[in-house]
């Protein structure tokens, strides 16, 4: 009986390995096959990314999508206009560094002192453009290029009034990559812009937003004001003066100059001096090093949908000499009152309709000092026509 139950036993065990032996995990060939990435009656296996192939192998390997970065992954269009404008203005931006004295401590000794700054290139020649508080009161100026060399620069012209400067760099042509100005100043609230430039030191970052208001003005050293500023909400922060504010074709429309904070960093406000201004004090700065201004003597206006309404007149200027009237103030007791209904509506310049207080000053700096301009202004519901000398601010 025991013999018995021990060949029933073997028999038992002989049939399991027969049976393990002939199913595809036993099998030899079977393991072959997986290496391979096949197996018999199932799904087609991959090997690993990482082993090597070659020939054929290979070739099937690259027509397969990748999982983490699918074959028909692409930017958006939004991505890609981002990348265009970097790619085809960065290298024209520029870190500028300052040293300059200060005085220090009891004894009002007088130490070094470095800024930094941003600007934009301007030709082959090697003039680039800045804001002038990025250059005041600077004993050296070094500028450096896209590709980390740096070059010592001269002022060739600044203009403190507004906020612009012009200094150059001794470089070969082909390491020189100018900005392109944009061709229109018809700018738009909402415009999507771009601004470059190196806050806190951080060289060529860009940032970008759109233009949140148009036509304010700005007022700097002296109390002189900046008219037609462009506001933005792109970040600007101390390194991003003189850098470019820039259209969704990579184009020159502004130069970030300032910003609107509490802290001294980035609030979502921030202010660039317009192309069709910028483009007009730059000629004048590489011309002659200097603004040479006829003087109208309109201080500031409100721009309306039938003219622009005079603010404020310079006493005893070009315009307040010719007869020309701003707005009726008196003084009653401690209140002021300001009567805009007897200022004049200037609504023509020499038969040119006067569509901004940017078009107007574009064409009165046009002109030059002693020139004769024609003003057709309304006053109490008349047409009056006025003649006015232009003076000169130099």
């Amino acid at each position: 009986m025991k013999m018995v139950c021990t060949c029933c036993v073997s028999a038992c065990v002989a049939s399991l390995v027969t049976l393990w032996l002939a199913s595809p995990l036993g099998s030899p060939v079977a393991q072959v096959n997986a290496q391979d990435g096949t197996a018999p009656g199932g799904p087609q296996l991959r090997p690993p990314r990482s082993q090597p192939q070659t020939g054929a192998d290979a070739q099937k390997e690259a027509s397969q999508p990748d999982q983490d970065h699918p074959a028909d992954w692409k930017l958006s269009p939004e991505e890609e206009v981002n990348v265009l404008v970097y790619e085809k203005c960065n290298r024209g931006v520029v870190n500028i560094t300052t040293k300059t004295l200060r005085s220090d401590g009891f004894f009002l000794l007088e130490g070094p002192s470095e800024g930094t700054g941003s600007g934009v290139i301007l030709d082959t020649q090697g003039h680039v453009l800045t804001n002038f508080h990025v250059l005041e009161g600077a004993r050296e100026v070094s500028v450096t290029l896209y590709n980390g060399k740096s070059y010592d620069a001269h002022l060739v012209g600044s203009d403190p009034i507004n906020d612009l400067a012009v200094i150059r760099i001794q470089v070969p042509e082909d390491g020189l990559h100018p900005v392109r100005f944009a061709e229109t100043g018809r700018l738009k609230v909402g415009m999507r812009v771009f601004a470059i430039g190196n806050p806190f030191g951080l060289e060529r970052t860009m940032t970008t937003g759109i233009i949140s208001s148009l036509n304010r003005s700005l007022t700097l050293r002296g109390n002189r004001t900046i008219r037609s500023i462009i506001q933005i909400d792109a970040a600007v922060n101390p390194g991003n003066s003189g850098g470019p504010l820039l259209n969704t074709r990579g184009e020159l429309i502004g130069i970030n100059t300032a910003i609107a904070s509490k802290t001294g960093q980035s609030a979502g406000v921030g202010f660039a001096i317009p192309a069709s201004l910028v483009s007009r004090v730059v000629q004048q700065l590489i011309k002659f090093g200097r603004i040479i201004r006829p003087e109208i003597g309109i201080q500031r206006v409100y721009e309306t949908d039938d003219g622009l309404l005079i603010a404020r007149l310079t006493p005893n200027g070009p315009a307040e000499r010719a007869g020309l009237r701003g707005p009726l103030r008196q003084r009653r007791g401690p209140f002021l009152i300001i009567d805009r209904s007897q200022a004049d509506m200037i609504v023509d310049v020499d038969g040119k309709p006067v569509n901004s207080a940017d078009d107007f000053l574009s064409y009165i700096e046009s002109k030059q000092a002693g020139d004769i301009v024609d003003l057709t202004i309304v006053r109490a519901g008349r047409k009056v026509n006025i003649r006015v000398e232009l003076g000169s601010d130099g």
